[in-house]
């Protein structure tokens, strides 16, 4: 099977890796619409109008809002606001609030601080933003000195002001600050009862978490999603389950909790049955059900449902996906089976980062198209994506399927001396089998004790395979020898090291094997097969 001929994205090479060779696009239409409006401001002289300023601004820092906003969009707003001489307070909100909500809220923290330094007072919007953006990115010490400092101002009687700070202490920060903000608080804000639940829930104190909830005397649709995705995340899907079917209202965070839930427990199906029903109800996926969905497909293999998922995301996103979505539909099609597929939505990507790589990389490896793999990986190379611990499995891999020895341990090394990544026990399973399925069993084995890292049964069990490929029974028992250090209860350990011996004729050393097995408890299980009937 020649993928290019399934993915109908030739160009310059059998992938059309030439393409690649061109500038990678952002997404123009949003940065043209914002630079078009700036010119008309600017044009029309209306850059010392105050309202139409501000309106623009806005428009600009919600661009930069959710998870779908590009680096490019950030950087050209975060350049529009830098080229104003005299920001005000609500300028400087405006531009806080879009960095916090997004992908990289460190922007909303440097924001405040040139705020700062700038001498511009803060006011009772500005410290709720910041704390939101400390708690995204877990920096205590920030959000403690945040604290301090809108008690100076006097804000710490504000309620939203207060109840940001009692999520940001109970979330991240301290849990008795937290407790007695909550304390000094109305008992009937629904806000910090949810807050101090969402606190504990996440800390993973749940039994502490549900008391509250138990408590709570008017419970909002905020506090039942906590504790439902309390549950979900900590794997008591029954808990979860139960307050989703007993939630007098859900909206589409409710059902995403329990889908993630279920496909986080390996209850793949269960999530497809429950986002059959959410549909039935008339309730609207968002991403986040759709990345819980595909990755319910991929883990089961079921490429029927993944299509269909895959329609349901071109119907309601008009198109437009997001990377995250795009990379979660490459991955799918990639370990399901599709590779022409995954390469389809692959080569549409605009804003490809290293999980778009790794994903076709990985897929294409471990289905046998090494080449196609190594020749996607050297392409990425040319690129300014930066390959991780995970691309260069998928580059051992291939190496290892293609018998490029030399080439494995060029990448190998090369993961090292230029990439700074530190070789864990997959990139080393995969070395020992490159080297075992090229018969270098001797090499395999000194790569073996040469390791900094202690090796697993993976790689003694993976060495003992090639050695029974090989007919090296010398070999083939000292790794069995390691293999029952670690554990003796593997069936096929002993069968493996028997069957060697089987094969060279070395009757008395199977049966010694066998005897070993039997002394030790051990049984094999049974030879089933499985048929599935079409009426």
């Amino acid at each position: 099977m020649q993928i290019h001929n399934l993915t109908g994205m030739r160009r310059n090479t059998k992938f059309g890796i030439g393409s690649m060779n061109r500038k990678r696009r952002v997404n123009n239409t949003n940065i043209g619409t914002l630079k078009q409006i700036h010119a008309l401001i600017i044009v029309n002289g209306f850059t010392s109008n105050v309202g139409f300023l501000r309106k623009l601004l806005f428009t600009v820092a919600m661009s930069m809002v959710g998870p779908a906003a590009t680096t490019a969009v950030t950087h050209y707003a975060l350049q529009m606001f830098a080229q104003i001489p005299q920001p005000d307070t609500f300028m400087w909100n405006t531009f806080i609030r879009g960095s916090s909500q997004s992908p990289d809220p460190v922007h909303a923290v440097s924001l405040y601080t040139q705020m700062h330094h700038r001498s511009v007072k803060p006011d009772n919007f500005t410290f709720p933003f910041v704390l939101k953006a400390c708690t995204k990115l877990f920096w205590v010490k920030t959000g403690s000195a945040v604290h301090a400092r809108l008690l100076r101002f006097g804000f710490g009687s504000n309620a939203i002001v207060r109840n940001t700070l009692l999520g940001f202490h109970a979330k991240c920060g301290d849990l008795k600050i937290a407790t007695k903000l909550f304390d000094d608080s109305d008992k009937d804000d629904v806000v910090a009862w949810s807050a101090l639940i969402a606190g504990y829930a996440k800390r993973g104190d749940l039994n502490i978490a549900r008391k509250l909830f138990d408590e709570m005397p008017n419970k909002d649709l905020v506090s039942w999603n906590v504790m439902i995705t309390g549950y979900a995340k900590c794997g008591d899907m029954g808990c979860a389950r139960k307050l989703f079917d007993e939630a007098p209202t859900r909206d589409v965070v409710s059902w995403n909790a329990v889908i993630a839930g279920y496909v986080l427990c390996g209850l793949n199906q269960q999530a497809l049955e429950l986002f059959d029903e959410m549909c039935r109800t008339g309730e609207d996926p968002d991403e986040v059900t759709m990345l819980s969905l595909l990755s319910a497909c991929a883990d089961l293999g079921d490429l029927e449902n993944g299509e269909k998922v895959h329609t349901k995301i071109m119907e309601t996103s008009k198109g437009n996906l997001s990377t995250l979505l795009a990379n979660a539909l490459v991955d799918m099609y990639a370990k399901c089976g599709n590779l022409g597929k995954a390469l389809r939505v692959f080569w549409l990507i605009r804003d490809k980062d290293v999980a778009s790589w790794n994903s076709v990389i990985g897929g294409l490896a471990f289905h046998g198209h090494a080449e196609e793999s190594l020749d996607l990986f050297r392409e990425m190379q040319r690129t300014n994506v930066c390959p991780n611990e995970i691309t260069f499995v998928g580059v051992l891999a291939a190496c290892s399927h293609a018998g490029k020895v030399d080439v494995g341990n060029h990448y190998f090394h090369l993961m090292r001396s230029k990439y700074k990544v530190e070789p864990n026990i997959r990139h080393c399973g995969c070395v020992v089998d490159m080297l075992g399925r090229a018969g270098l069993l001797k090499e395999a084995f000194d790569f073996i004790a040469s390791m900094k890292i202690e090796p697993n049964a993976i790689v003694w069990r993976t060495l003992l395979g090639a050695c029974k490929v090989h007919g090296d029974v010398e070999l083939a028992k000292r790794a069995n020898e390691q293999l029952l250090k670690m554990r003796r209860d593997h069936s096929g350990d002993y069968v493996l090291l028997s069957n060697l011996y089987a094969s060279q004729g070395e009757w008395d050393g199977a049966e010694k094997v066998r005897k070993l097995m039997d002394d030790s408890g051990v049984t094999k299980n049974r030879g089933s097969s499985f048929v599935e009937a079409f009426s």
